[in-house]
């Protein structure tokens, strides 16, 4: 990808978002897989440090919309609220809309195995963007374009009340029979900073749902999530 084309590119997505970059770079490096940086850069400018910051900033931003648009939530609801919302899934599916995948600026060998469309790569480049817009144009304007961009996702889980999957899988199986349901951990990977966990839910002595976060209750929580929608529209249960 030429350095020229490829910035050519970002001023398309920059009308696409309605923001206009003091410094480009910035969001050049928010779109940065570890795996071009170590390609190209000797391993330096890819995306993790505005992730890490982009992280902070997304919570912030949904934590600020709950606590003005929900004072009758207590605290406990709103914490639940908020992991619904800032969560790889939801994040992911948020920077599908917005084609963050055409932008990823991958290695070669994440680009044969579809780290385009790999949700982790998707969810942290949409991190690592709220970084980088936190940086170029501050917090006001980066909090009105989260909360623009992601009121629906708050929205919907708020009406949920921020749902626990864990809890709503329990309930549903003990509504068709008396075998315990129960949690593995299937695999871990990454440095302990940045930790990836694949989680799955046994019931049965049958796997109903695997999972993947970047913590072990977030992990289970997609993995009971999966095996819900399959309880539900299978014939398992029989």
């Amino acid at each position: 990808m030429k350095t020229e084309n490829y910035r050519e590119k970002l001023e398309r997505f920059q009308e696409r978002l309605g923001i206009r970059f003091g410094n480009l770079e910035l969001l050049e490096c928010a779109f940065t897989h570890p795996s071009y940086a170590y390609e190209h850069f000797g391993g330096k400018g890819d995306n993790q440090r505005l992730e890490f910051l982009g992280d902070a900033v997304l919570g912030l931003a949904v934590a600020d919309y709950l606590y003005h648009h929900y004072p009758q939530y207590p605290e406990g609801r709103l914490t639940k609220i908020r992991a619904a919302v800032v969560c790889e899934q939801t994040l992911a599916k948020v920077a599908q809309s917005l084609g963050i995948g055409d932008f990823l600026r991958l290695g070669k060998g994440e680009e044969l195995t579809g780290g385009r469309e790999r949700s982790s790569n998707l969810a942290e480049a949409f991190e690592a963007l709220a970084g980088a817009i936190f940086l170029d144009r501050g917090w006001e304007k980066t909090r009105q374009f989260l909360h623009c961009l992601l009121k629906e996702e708050i929205e919907d889980c708020a009406s949920g009340g921020g749902a626990d999957y864990k809890t709503l899988l329990q309930e549903f199986v003990q509504g068709i029979g008396k075998e315990k349901l129960s949690y593995v951990i299937l695999s871990e990977s990454g440095p302990d900073h940045d930790k990836r966990f694949v989680a799955g839910v046994v019931w049965k002595n049958r796997l109903l749902g695997r999972g993947e976060g970047r913590s072990k209750k977030e992990a289970e929580q997609q993995a009971a999530r999966e095996a819900l929608e399959k309880l539900k529209n299978s014939q398992l249960c029989d």
